[in-house]
């Protein structure tokens, strides 16, 4: 037995704005419904017909208004507003690079996009699919990579191994050629991950040999590189000076699988010991522990809403506040996965949306609204996903095992930077 529901439909998107009234629906109604509703009273022409989604109690309705009410422990009986707006658009296959193996790490920025692969190089690409530069240098598989600088006056960016060193790159664009600044020694296993601060002059690297070290940017003077590195890099014209890291931060007691800046002084990491770290890195300590149940393999900050979401062994992803005062620190878990989740990035234009990346071969695309249900699932691996990047809004990029670097595009969208304004 039915009963019936007052709503009122509100948006923050003008140009589909409806008259503020009281309607009354049945509380059986869903997305589909709604968008009838809504499609009806702006009174459309039909090829101007659009879908929208319809947030409800701080979540997006994904079920019956009785359902969802239910579920947020509402009544029935008051006058519940619903927020509406244009949906986000789905991602579509956009380009395929391929590589000689597999790919571990992906970053984008401008218009070029840096992948790292387990033959030992880097590559340097397009965004339009051109590949510009192999590069090697690496003397086992690369794990990570960043860019520090990417525009037209110069590019610098930086690549972790399996090696037990970073390298610092310097492009340049003009004559499309790469020379190693600096090679980074001090970690004693696999350089798993990296991230580069805000104002760039910093990056961070976890490592399997449980350390975060924290390195200057810049190129200052240090010892040359020895002839084992002088050999790897095949010329006599560079000899890579060797940087040793500003700071070594212990703590975890396991491998490193990630780190991102919070704050210019504060970096979170998480580890294969069920644990996320927050550091002050001016003090050079530990500021906060935020506990696990199974080893994190990934993580991601977002500046906008200032969250991680982090992805573990057990198939979940888990929305963190690390400012939650109210002891409940886990804010949400996005559970659809069906194998470890091993990357994770935010949205650089939204607060509400990430993307995942797994070993069950799927990426999909999350907003924090809608924890039970992804968005998108975005499909293309063939093997596991082992690295995702939204760096740039239009586009998300991945790598994986099956050796390429998939982009996904969103397709244009009038509505979308009121969307994500």
């Amino acid at each position: 037995m039915t009963s019936q529901v007052q709503i009122k439909l509100v948006t923050k998107q003008a140009d589909y704005a409806v008259p503020e009234s009281v309607f009354s629906v049945q509380d059986n109604v869903t997305v589909k419904e709604l968008n009838l509703l809504v499609n009806s009273l702006l009174k459309l022409e039909e090829e101007d017909i659009e879908e929208f989604d319809f947030l409800l109690l701080g979540e997006l309705l994904r079920s019956t208004l009785a359902e969802h009410l239910e579920a947020k422990n509402a009544t029935i009986e008051e006058v519940h507003e619903i927020e509406y707006f244009v949906k986000y658009p789905a991602p579509s296959p956009e380009n395929s690079l391929i590589h000689d193996d597999w790919v571990s790490g992906v970053d984008a920025a401008h218009k070029w996009i840096l992948s790292g692969c387990y033959d030992a190089t880097v590559h340097i690409w397009g965004i339009d699919g051109e590949h510009k530069l192999t590069i090697p240098g690496h003397a086992a598989p690369v794990k990570s990579v960043a860019w520090l600088k990417c525009d037209d006056s110069g590019s610098t960016f930086v690549s972790t191994s399996h090696d037990e060193t970073a390298i610092l790159w310097q492009w340049n664009q003009v004559a499309n050629a790469v020379e190693c600044i600096h090679v980074c020694k001090g970690h004693a296993r696999s350089v798993d991950c990296v991230a580069v601060n805000s104002s760039t002059n910093r990056f961070a690297t976890g490592s399997y040999d449980q350390m975060l070290k924290i390195w200057s940017a810049d190129d200052e003077s240090e010892n040359a590189g020895g002839e084992d590195d002088k050999k790897r890099f095949k010329s006599d014209n560079l000899k890579p000076k060797v940087k040793t890291p500003l700071m070594t931060l212990s703590g975890h007691t396991d491998g490193v699988s990630g780190v991102k800046w919070i704050e210019e002084n504060e970096i979170v990491t998480c580890g294969l010991d069920c644990t996320l770290k927050i550091w002050d890195v001016e003090l050079g300590g530990l500021k906060h522990q935020l506990n696990g149940s199974k080893a994190f393999l990934g993580i991601s900050y977002s500046p906008l809403s200032r969250l991680i979401v982090s992805g573990s062994s057990d198939r979940h992803v888990r929305l963190w506040d690390p400012r939650s005062k109210d002891g409940t620190l886990v804010k949400s878990v996005f559970s659809s996965h069906s194998l470890w989740v091993t990357s994770l990035a935010w949205s650089p234009v939204h607060e509400h949306q990430f993307v995942s990346g797994s070993m069950d071969c799927l990426v999909k695309l999350w907003d924090t609204r809608s924890p039970k249900t992804p968005l998108f699932d975005i499909s293309g691996h063939e093997e596991k996903v082992f690295a995702v990047d939204w760096s740039l809004k239009d586009y998300i990029i991945s790598g994986g095992a099956d050796n390429h670097v998939k982009l996904y595009k969103f397709n244009d969208h009038p509505e979308r930077n009121a969307m994500e304004s």
